[in-house]
C-alpha cells in the first residue's frame, strides 16, 4: 500500500499529490494507526526530486494535521460524555473518565502542544480536549504548531534520505514503540497511584 502511494506520489500531477498529503494528514486523526507519518516523509523525497514545493507541502500537511485534529475535538465536544455515559466505550470506567477530564482542563494544552510527537494517540488527544472543552482557538493554534515541527521534521527528512525514504520508517517504527511504552508505563503508574490514594483514604 505505501509502495503504491509513493510511486502515485510520484506519477501524479503536484496539484493531486498536496490533495493527497492533505487528506492523508487528515484521516490519520480520524482512524489511526495509519501510515501518514512514513508518506509524509516520502512527499518530502518527491520535494527533493522537484515535483512539488517544499514550502506549500509542509503547510498543506499541516492544514491536514490540524483540520482532522480539530474535527475530533468536535466530536468530543459534541458527543464524547454521551458516548461514554451511554457506555458505548466499556473500557472506560465514567469516574476515570471525569478524573482525565480534570486532567485535561489543568494540563490540556501542555499534551495539545506534544500531541504530534505521540504517535497513535493523537485522535484520542483531540477526542479528550473536547469533551474536556478546552478553548477551541488556542486549541487550535497549539496544534497548528505542533503539526507544524513535527511535519516539517518528516518533510525535511525526506528530502535528506532521498531514495532512501524508506529507511526513517524503522526510526518512527522504534519511536512509535517507545513511546507507546512510555505513555502505557505513565498510565499505569497514575492509576496505582490513585487506587493507593483512594484505598488510603477510604
Amino acid at each position: 500500500m505505501i509502495e503504491f502511494l509513493f510511486q502515485s506520489f510520484q506519477q501524479l500531477n503536484p496539484t493531486w499529490v498536496y490533495i493527497a498529503i492533505f487528506a492523508i494528514a487528515y484521516i490519520e486523526n480520524i482512524f489511526p494507526p495509519s501510515p501518514s507519518d512514513l508518506m509524509i516523509v516520502a512527499a518530502g523525497y518527491v520535494v527533493g526530486i522537484g515535483r512539488i514545493d517544499f514550502l506549500l507541502a509542509l503547510v498543506i500537511a499541516t492544514l491536514g494535521s490540524t483540520t482532522g485534529f480539530m474535527t475530533m475535538y468536535k466530536i468530543g465536544d459534541w458527543f464524547g460524555l454521551s458516548i461514554i455515559e451511554k457506555g458505548k466505550m466499556k473500557f472506560l470506567p465514567l469516574d476515570a473518565v471525569h478524573k482525565v477530564e480534570n486532567w485535561f482542563r489543568h494540563y490540556g494544552y501542555w499534551l495539545i502542544v506534544v500531541n504530534r510527537f505521540l504517535s497513535g494517540t493523537r485522535a484520542v488527544v483531540g477526542f479528550f480536549a473536547g469533551m474536556s472543552e478546552v478553548k477551541f482557538l488556542p486549541t487550535m493554534i497549539l496544534c497548528f504548531v505542533s503539526a507544524l515541527a513535527w511535519n516539517c521534521i518528516l518533510i525535511y527528512g525526506g528530502t535528506l534520505l532521498g531514495a532512501n525514504w524508506r529507511a526513517i520508517g524503522i526510526y518512527l517504527s522504534t519511536y512509535s514503540q517507545f513511546v507507546t511504552v512510555l505513555i502505557i508505563t505513565g498510565i499505569i503508574v497514575g492509576v496505582v497511584v490513585w487506587l493507593y490514594r483512594r484505598n488510603k483514604k477510604a
